[in-house]
């Protein structure tokens, strides 16, 4: 008789377990019953669970499949039949539709930026231990010789060949991009491969085919699958594309270890994906997409290349090893390049990812006292297996010392209401009013209201971005830079940091309708709050007004705070004294204003001088307003020197005289241009920061 004693909680299910093993023996339940002896009915009770043999009969099952007792009682690995790893490529579509490369992959530039965003977000949405960071590192690998022989017969380069040649021969994008890589590869032979780690991650847990998160990365696109409460940053399921968009030959492989045992395992469970457009070879044609893997079993997907549990010795020379047993995924990507030319050599790859890594997640790579980074990032460059440039951590305070200062201030308590001092953060709140969805709220209800969070501070002396708002939510993902409008003249330079949604560390049911609020409203390339189909479809009529108040509520709290800034000082800069002198000549009234500058842009040219166009705000005037701008170096120690102009340029709506900007009554916006004189600066103009006071000429009228 048959044991019904529950399975074995060490393993995968005995009945799984034991119909993958027929199936890999190319055996029946038949042929099973018929070698023990038993009913074919007694095998199928096994394999739909109703019962499990006895002790006796495991160890006969064991020796049918060539294995030992303890493999059919654990059920932690699958019985080593022989079935060779290779690429299986999807047959093209009989109704003869074609497509000439991913879609999805269009959707951002192959830039190791963009790449360094996207993969990061990726493992921070699948933090695994919410009480430690995510560790994530690059590691570029460059190849050639020996090295990359081994590493092109352990990837079947010669079965991907034909496939490679035929897919490059179209007139496409893609397949113009592949015949460069082919050629490149076969003129210099030498490769380069870009693997991302990520530890405290959940790994590519779920099955083959069907709902997980390993199908909706390896099998699927458009499927997004995070499991984080509506906490995740990205929502499109277009992020992951870019790990392929990266490769010249659209080709990665992947070794995960999952935080879920599937059939009984958790590692290393090894796939590779490969993205061609449609092509043909010979007479029979394939529709582009091919995976790497252990030929199927099951009925309905027999022959199909699905990941396989592979050995140390296949991860190594397939350059997929992992540090330690901690879940999380490795992404191999094979022929890493920047599309964007920005970074050809291996040094100028490295910097780029450490740079972009810390302009990307600098936010979540800051801790503090209440709570810790949600991140980690390092970068290490290989040739051949031995370093060239070694691991490198990626410290936020290094690279923007003032927007970390104003984040760990607030994760540590230490902000103030009122700038007195450097080095201090200042907090304010600002509202944002979530639209309630189509389908709930009364009629012409404005919604619910939720506070973000504020932070300014001066900026440091080596920021080369001043006077903006880096705006985020979720676990710190940075969506947008905001750049207040109308600051006051004299404004002293700041770094602002404004946190909403799940990004303020509050609970409660308003930060969960923001952050799926803004979320909605940001593009596949979440880098702004603005209108999407998802937002006007999916919330009443006003969201997009709400946007528009909420980010012209983030000007007005920077105004106020750095206004209040220069109230707090005794009597503020000569210059800004003079702007805010009252005129009680002639009929004894006040001037109703004062210009203020809404925006500064600059370069440094290679002689070392400073190219500024200055755009003001003017109010109603009477008079023309006669202007005298002076350029000042703002060194690190010391006052800040006066250097000359040489060149200054009015515009159509102002003039320079005599040093002077001159504008005429009436006129409420211009703009004018000026370049500094290099043999005037004390110092080189890369080593120092330009201010630009733009006061009333002594003796002008306005």
């Amino acid at each position: 008789m048959p044991d019904s004693r529950p399975s074995s909680a060490h393993g995968e299910a005995f009945g799984p377990w034991l119909a993958r093993q027929l199936r890999r023996a190319d055996m029946s339940q038949a042929d099973l019953a018929t070698h023990l002896d038993k009913t074919r009915a007694a095998v199928s009770a096994w394999i739909t669970g109703r019962a499990e043999p006895r002790e006796e009969t495991k160890a006969r099952i064991a020796e049918i499949l060539g294995t030992d007792l303890a493999a059919v009682v654990t059920r932690t690995a699958d019985v080593p039949f022989s079935r060779p790893v290779r690429w299986h490529h999807r047959p093209a579509h009989s109704d003869g539709g074609r497509e000439y490369g991913n879609a999805a992959a269009f959707a951002f530039d192959a830039d190791l930026s963009v790449l360094a965003r996207e993969a990061t977000q990726n493992s921070l949405d699948e933090r695994l231990d919410a009480d430690a960071p995510v560790r994530v590192h690059y590691t570029l690998h460059e190849l050639d010789g020996a090295h990359l022989d081994a590493f092109l017969a352990a990837l079947h380069w010669e079965d991907l060949l034909p496939h490679l040649e035929e897919a490059s021969r179209g007139g496409q994008k893609v397949s113009r991009s592949l015949r460069s890589a082919l050629d490149d590869l076969a003129q210099e032979r030498r490769l380069r491969l870009l693997r991302i780690d990520d530890y405290n991650a959940s790994g590519l847990t779920g099955p083959e085919y069907s709902d997980g998160r390993f199908a909706a990365v390896v099998r699927r696109q458009l499927d997004s699958h995070k499991v984080t409460g509506g906490r995740a940053g990205g929502s499109y399921g277009l992020g992951k594309a870019t790990l392929w968009a990266t490769s010249r030959f659209g080709l990665v492989l992947i070794n995960s270890t999952l935080s879920e045992p599937h059939e009984g395992r958790t590692a290393p469970r090894v796939v590779g994906r490969l993205d061609l457009p449609w092509h043909q070879v010979g007479a029979e044609a394939f529709a582009g997409p091919a995976w790497l893997g252990e030929p199927d079993t099951e009925p309905e997907h027999e022959g199909v290349s699905r990941s396989w549990w592979a050995d140390e010795e296949t991860v190594r020379r397939l350059c997929l090893e992992r540090s330690g047993d901690e879940p999380g995924t490795s992404f191999l990507i094979v022929g890493a390049y920047d599309a964007s030319g920005d970074a050809e050599s291996l040094q100028d790859m490295h910097e780029k990812l450490v740079g972009s890594l810390a302009d990307g997640f600098w936010a979540a790579m800051t801790g503090g006292r209440s709570a810790g980074p949600l991140l980690e990032a390092r970068v290490t460059t290989l040739r051949n297996g031995e370093v060239y440039i070694p691991e490198q951590r990626v410290d936020p305070h290094v690279y923007h010392p003032a927007l970390t200062r104003a984040l760990q201030a607030y994760l540590d308590g230490d902000t103030v209401d009122e700038l007195t001092a450097a080095g201090q953060v200042v907090r304010a709140d600002v509202p944002l009013v979530v639209t309630p969805l189509k389908d709930q709220g009364r009629a012409r209800d404005k919604g619910r209201e939720h506070l973000a969070v504020l932070l300014l501070t001066p900026a440091d002396e080596n920021d080369s971005q001043l006077n903006r708002v880096v705006c985020m939510r979720g676990n710190r993902m940075t969506i947008t830079e905001q750049r207040p409008r109308d600051l006051p003249l004299g404004t002293p330079p700041f770094q602002a940091v404004l946190l909403a949604g799940y990004a303020t560390g509050r609970g409660g049911e308003d930060v969960g309708l923001a952050e799926a609020f803004l979320r909605a409203s940001e593009p596949p390339e979440h880098d702004r709050w603005d209108r999407t189909e998802e937002l006007t479809t999916t919330y009443q009529r006003g969201a997009l007004s709400r946007l528009k108040e909420f980010r012209a509520a983030i000007d007005r709290t920077v105004r106020s705070l750095v206004g209040r800034r220069e109230i707090a000082r005794s009597g503020g800069p000569a210059v800004l004294r003079e702007l805010l002198k009252l005129d009680t000549a002639g009929n004894g009234r006040r001037t109703q204003s004062f210009p203020t500058v809404r925006n500064v842009d600059a370069r440094i040219d290679e002689r070392g001088a400073w190219h500024v166009t200055v755009h003001l705000r003017l109010p109603e005037a009477d008079d023309p307003w006669v202007l005298a701008p002076v350029a000042k170096f703002d060194v690190r120690s010391g006052g800040r020197p006066t250097v000359d102009w040489e060149l200054l340029v009015g515009s159509e709506t102002c003039r320079a005289e005599n040093g002077v900007i001159v504008i005429e009554p009436g006129v409420r916006a211009t703009t004018f241009s000026g370049v500094t004189d290099p043999a005037s600066h004390p110092v080189r103009g890369n080593y120092a920061r330009l201010t630009v006071d733009v006061p009333k000429a002594r003796g002008g009228v306005a």
